[in-house]
């Protein structure tokens, strides 16, 4: 499925839906877009340099935590790591 209007939107309507997991693949602007719907975040790493690089989120910035969930690593070296969102304790704010 491709987003042309509000992705946030449509990610808050999915979530309220029964069903499965919702899969994100998008570049930097899409995940600063979506930071606060974000329940856990599947990081890719590739040891090969090709060129400068991709914001992971590209856009307005608020420190968000992560905790890394397991990790990964392949014959190739490729390396994918899995990290839930802390949620904040009873009587923290969010």
């Amino acid at each position: 499925m491709t987003v042309v209007d509000d992705p946030v939107a449509l990610v808050r309507e999915l979530k309220q839906r029964d069903g499965m997991d919702i899969w994100l693949c998008g570049g930097g602007k899409l995940a600063a877009a979506l930071r606060d719907e974000l329940d856990e975040l599947i990081i890719k790493r590739h040891p090969i340099v090709i060129g400068s690089g991709l914001p992971l989120f590209d856009g307005p910035f608020t420190p968000t935590d992560f905790a890394a969930a397991g990790t990964r690593t392949f014959g190739t070296s490729l390396t994918i790591t899995t990290f839930s969102k802390v949620l904040p304790s009873a009587g923290e704010q969010s």
